[in-house]
């Protein structure tokens, strides 16, 4: 079996939106499970694509021009392969700062797009995934001793790396460049691990689903402490939560409850009207009617859980949250459990699928692939271009079949002939110029960003440069 390591990641994106914006760069070095570097780091550059617009604020932050990517990137597919053979690498646990909730899901859409099995590095071969973000959030609310926490304005913590490398003296000289960001959160990790290495190796151990199953008491309804971004920062981002009920269709969700909530209200409420309250926008939502605290745990996206007792008396009430109150409502789920469970489990019954004809690009969630079609993956990669545009893999999944055509022209141009380099043509006008299948953004949007990007930097010569830049790009595509 493979020795374990880690591989510490990070990407820069031309935009915030996982499913339908595209990687800039990456970068990601393999340590030892002590931390120590194993190799120098690895940096690549995406290359983009003509069907693509980028984001003028996410250029703003990074740095990064889409010249460079042409210049000195990879075609998407060259790109994600090369990313993907350090992902997969036997006995690899894969950590950045955030990954789990942004880096990955655009890993995983990339994956797809490219003809990769999105879901198989994340666990085969003695593979994990886990996330510093909510280590970091974890060692805040439970055990902060030791590191330096900078605050906001308000007084609650900021997570921000910037923030926190600043504030504890470790070396961050450019941050949101990949290389930077990822040297930055090695440096963290190993903080945390020397401060608090108890802590640090609890949730090391309790990062994957079948650890954390041992710990959810759904029968006795024994509540557990809670780390997540949902809890608001001023309270340490924790909670002591109840588990309800095992979510009715996704074994890796669990239904839970905020025990900082009096729940009497829901006992009376019907499982549509909870779910509406549950799902309305705040503005919807009466003066008087009050948004359920009822919280999914997802147990294979490493969610931060323990005893309740790990949250001690004292912390708790330095972070404003009222123990006894807590316990009262414990009480009250406890003497309600048929009726809850009842309740929890109509509530999450699933919706419908999501509607027939949505873009192959962004249908990565639409359903799992088969067997047979996994199977069939690794040919698109074996073949020459030439070769896929002759004799093409037949899938059973229709969502690949469509997609094959756009991975030709996206990453194989010179491969189309002439009716098909203008099909490719007339498709990324229609995306762009008339939003066909709801891009992540029209030439509109981008003008429209791109002038008030350039309005409210007009006194940076250098974020002006950069908009020149990519307002040039836009004209060569």
């Amino acid at each position: 079996m493979s020795a374990e390591t880690f591989y510490f990641y990070d990407l820069e994106t031309w935009g915030a939106d996982t499913k339908k914006d595209r990687i800039s760069q990456f970068a990601g070095l393999r340590t030892t499970l002590d931390l120590e570097p194993l190799n120098e780091p690895q940096m690549a550059y995406c290359q983009l694509a003509p069907d693509y617009l980028p984001s003028p604020t996410a250029t703003l932050i990074t740095g990064i021009t889409p010249q460079k990517c042409q210049r000195d990137g990879l075609p998407e597919v060259e790109f994600i392969r090369h990313l993907h053979e350090q992902l997969a690498t036997p006995g690899s646990c894969v950590i950045g700062y955030n990954n789990i909730r942004f880096d990955d899901e655009m890993v995983r859409h990339t994956l797809f797009r490219n003809f990769i099995d999105p879901y198989g590095r994340e666990w085969q071969h003695g593979n994990s995934r886990w996330d510093l973000i909510d280590v970091v959030r974890a060692c805040f609310a439970l055990r902060p001793e030791g590191i330096q926490w900078p605050l906001k304005e308000d007084g609650s913590p900021s997570f921000r790396l910037e923030d926190l490398t600043k504030a504890n003296n470790i070396s961050h000289q450019n941050a949101h460049d990949a290389s930077s960001d990822v040297y930055a959160t090695v440096a963290l990790a190993s903080l945390i691990k020397r401060v608090q290495p108890r802590l640090f190796d609890y949730l090391w151990q309790h990062r994957q689903k079948q650890k954390l199953t041992g710990l959810i008491d759904v029968a006795g309804h024994t509540p557990l402490v809670h780390v997540s971004s949902k809890f608001p920062a001023l309270q340490g981002c924790c909670s002591w939560i109840v588990p309800l009920a095992f979510h009715p269709t996704n074994k890796n969700a669990v239904i839970c409850f905020n025990l900082q909530q009096d729940p009497s209200f829901l006992f009376s409420l019907s499982a549509d009207e909870v779910r509406r309250r549950l799902y309305a926008k705040t503005s919807e939502l009466a003066a008087d009617e009050i948004r359920p605290a009822l919280k999914l745990v997802h147990l294979n996206k490493c969610p931060v859980l323990a005893p309740a007792k790990t949250l001690s008396a004292e912390r708790a009430e330095q972070l404003g949250i009222n123990r006894a109150q807590c316990l009262q409502h414990l009480e009250l789920l406890r003497q309600q459990r048929d009726l809850m469970l009842r309740l929890v489990q109509d509530i999450y019954q699933p919706e419908s699928s999501a509607e027939p004809g949505q873009c192959p690009d962004y249908s990565l969630y639409q359903g799992f692939l088969s067997d047979q079609d996994r199977r069939l993956l690794p040919q698109i990669h074996q073949l020459s271009p030439q070769q896929l545009a002759l004799a093409p893999p037949v899938f059973q999944d229709d969502r690949l079949n469509h997609l094959l055509f756009r991975f030709r022209a996206r990453n194989y141009p010179h491969s189309l002939n002439h009716a098909e380099l203008a099909q490719w043509q007339r498709f990324c006008k229609d995306r762009l110029q008339f939003g066909a299948e709801q891009p992540a953004r029209t030439l509109d949007d981008f003008m429209l960003e791109l002038e008030q990007c350039a309005e409210q930097r007009q006194d940076d010569p250098t974020a002006i440069g950069l908009l020149k830049q990519l307002f040039s790009y836009t004209n060569s595509i």
